[in-house]
């Protein structure tokens, strides 16, 4: 019997100990890498990256990665009335981001106007057991496995916490 060598799949055992990438399902590597490392950094880290002014009238609402021919672009959700303090800061915003992270991460900002009244962020629950979206928990209770299900439940929640 052949083995294939370009899948990702590994079908023999080596000694030591396996990432934690290799051990899960592919369902699962999906739902932990849609958002992204890059999009949970910076919102954790946003006071830090604008500065207490800007961070009152803004939050990002989602990290576009590049393909070939695209660029890194960061959506912003801005106030109306303040865009244009957004646009003059834009450069600076861009060189703290990429000076967090390393390296050159983002290469364009994005900004989408909102309504104070009609778009505001509800405060985070502490009593929601369940953190975790009702199509990703879907997801989850599919596992056969029990104590991955249990742990991806338990990792939702200490996500969710930081």
């Amino acid at each position: 019997m052949q083995f294939k060598k370009y899948s990702k799949q590994r079908n023999s055992s080596f000694q030591g100990l396996r990432s934690f990438k290799d051990t899960l399902p592919k369902n699962i590597k999906k739902i932990i890498n849609k958002r992204g490392h890059i999009y949970s950094e910076t919102l954790n880290n946003w006071k830090y990256i604008v500065g207490k002014n800007l961070f009152k009238i803004c939050y990002p609402k989602s990290f576009k990665t590049s393909n070939r021919f695209g660029v890194n672009t960061l959506v912003i959700m801005v106030k109306r009335g303040h865009e244009i303090d957004l646009e003059y800061s834009k450069k600076e915003i861009m060189n703290n981001m990429n000076s967090f992270f390393g390296y050159t991460i983002v290469e364009k900002l994005k900004f989408i106007s909102f309504d104070n009244e009609q778009n505001t962020i509800k405060p985070y629950k502490d009593e929601k057991k369940n953190v975790t979206i009702n199509k990703y928990q879907k997801q989850i209770n599919d596992i056969k496995n029990e104590k991955i299900r249990k742990s991806l439940i338990e990792f939702s929640k200490l996500f969710k916490k930081k």
